[in-house]
């Protein structure tokens, strides 16, 4: 007797022409895979193709649609990684689950205008509004080539990682952090900055900004309450200071960089210093400046160091950090975010014995840890070579953009003074005739350009000027930027002429 058939959503959806009334003239060039993906989504979303119910074989819905299998199996596969369908052998592709909803997305929200963004007084929230704000170039500081992020070699270490990864390495970690990356960071930091630390030293933390604040809370409750700042000097690091309830007095920065005798005169116990690459002026600390601030630490003062751009070095041979030389009176920090991407979120600490228990203990009660499997990932990177060589693709690109940017400066600004083009991601530039570099800022981003007064990295009246960022700039954009940079410079909302 012939079987009865049946038309349940256990059956198998009958294949044919009018499968889906798909049509793959409609298709994009060299998109046909993700074209079928998108159709067979939609058709499991809208109840079309039911839950239990069976795609057509591979090669018959190939073969009805004239393309190749792979194609058809490519698409299959997608739905798979999602979990919507499964493989079950001669069973067939299965349904199992539709597609998650989307939210509708929220409205979006109305941008500031420029001069909501750029007010002489920024608060804590101003590097997110800045952020935000919508520009055709972003010249702000502190900005990365993010393009540049070597995602194949990420890749490639991070499936050495899980090739090798014992279960037990996914539960909860050591505070300290994933022992591979602090032996990975005291050798980096040995071969790279001059530094000897045992690994057993290195404390991970998520970046410079948590670092500082592990470093507010231990000092805080040893006595300290005033750490003194570089001025001109890192609004972000003020911010982050204050936060803890530390004290922030501004000591000058010249073109030697830190004023030792003048810090030394005012008795502070600690003080901030970025002596690599000094944010924002790009000065180097000065090897007499190095000498007066190792002999105020040694009667008693107390060095945060943050080695900022160290590695971002193109026209002077590298110096070492300050911590190589005085590991006792020194709380060194460093991190990823600028030469690989912020999102990872991973830095370290070397902090004088005194302070490393509670300092660990901080940071466990602020998370447990960093997570391990890009801990495991970055160590992977450091010690395969992968990072040297990334480091060594970027400063090549660096170059090319800061030499950009100089130019362009020349052609379009004539008159300023650059600064700190030496190392680092960032130029600054003091301009003659500005009054107020807050106006310039405002003005050249209504013209779809971002950049970051220098005055707000001055706690003190210091020379008008503003803070570019290149590296994650093309050339083209370098110069497009500049270029309305000089024509907000000349407007009358900058040069108080009438219209």
């Amino acid at each position: 007797m012939p079987r009865a058939k049946t038309h349940s959503a256990e059956r198998s959806i009958t294949a044919g022409s009018d499968f889906l009334q798909l049509d793959v003239d409609t298709a994009p060039p060299g998109g046909r895979a993700g074209w079928l993906a998108d159709r067979l989504r939609a058709a499991i979303a809208d109840g079309r193709i039911p839950l239990g119910g069976r795609l057509p074989a591979s090669r018959v819905l190939a073969d009805e649609l004239g393309v190749s299998r792979g194609v058809v199996t490519e698409a299959y596969q997608r739905l798979a990684e999602e979990g919507q369908v499964v493989g079950r052998g001669r069973a067939g592709t299965v349904v199992v689950a539709t597609p998650a909803v989307t939210p509708p997305a929220p409205a979006t929200p109305v941008p500031p205008p420029p001069e909501a963004v750029f007010v002489s007084d920024p608060g804590t929230e101003i590097f997110e509004a800045l952020r935000a704000a919508p520009a055709r170039i972003d010249l702000s500081p502190g900005v990365p080539d993010l393009a540049a992020f070597p995602r194949a070699a990420w890749l490639r270490a991070e499936r050495a990682v899980l090739r090798h990864l014992d279960a037990a390495a996914l539960g909860y970690g050591d505070p300290r952090g994933a022992p591979a990356l602090r032996v990975a960071v005291s050798r980096w930091l040995a071969r790279t900055r001059g530094i000897r630390a045992d690994p057993d030293e290195v404390l991970v933390v998520s970046g410079v900004s948590q670092a500082l604040g592990l470093l507010a809370q231990v000092l805080r409750d040893d006595g300290v309450h005033t750490v003194a700042v570089e001025d001109p000097g890192s609004l972000g690091v003020r911010q982050h200071l204050r936060n803890w309830r530390l004290d922030t007095p501004p000591v000058t920065v010249d073109e030697h960089g830190l004023r030792v005798d003048e810090l030394a005169a005012a008795g502070h116990p600690a003080v901030m210093l970025t002596p690599a690459h000094q944010f924002p002026t790009g000065v180097v600390l000065h090897g007499d400046r190095r000498r007066q601030v190792a002999d105020w630490a040694r009667d008693g003062g107390l060095v945060l160091e943050d080695d900022y751009d160290a590695e971002h070095r193109y026209d002077r041979p590298p110096v070492p950090a300050l911590h190589a030389s005085l590991p006792g009176r020194v709380c060194y920090t460093g991190s990823v975010s600028k030469l690989l991407a912020p999102a990872l979120r991973v830095g370290w600490v070397l902090a004088p014995t005194r302070y490393r228990d509670a300092l660990v203990a901080a940071k466990r009660m602020a998370d447990l840890g960093n997570a391990v499997l890009p801990q495991l990932v970055l160590a992977e990177l450091m010690t395969s070579g992968d990072l040297d060589r990334h480091l060594r693709l970027l400063r090549r690109r660096h170059v090319r953009r800061r030499d950009a940017m100089i130019r362009a400066i020349g052609r379009h600004l004539p008159g300023a003074t650059v600064h700190g083009a030496a190392a680092g991601l960032h130029l600054t530039v003091t301009l003659a005739g500005v009054r107020c570099d807050v106006a310039l800022a405002t003005e050249a981003l209504r013209r779809g350009v971002k950049t970051q007064p220098l005055s707000w990295h001055a706690q003190r009246p210091y020379p008008a000027g503003l803070v570019l960022g290149y590296a994650a700039a093309t050339v083209g954009e370098i110069e497009k930027g500049i270029a309305a940079v000089g024509a907000a410079r000349r407007s009358a909302s900058v040069t108080g002429a009438h219209r």
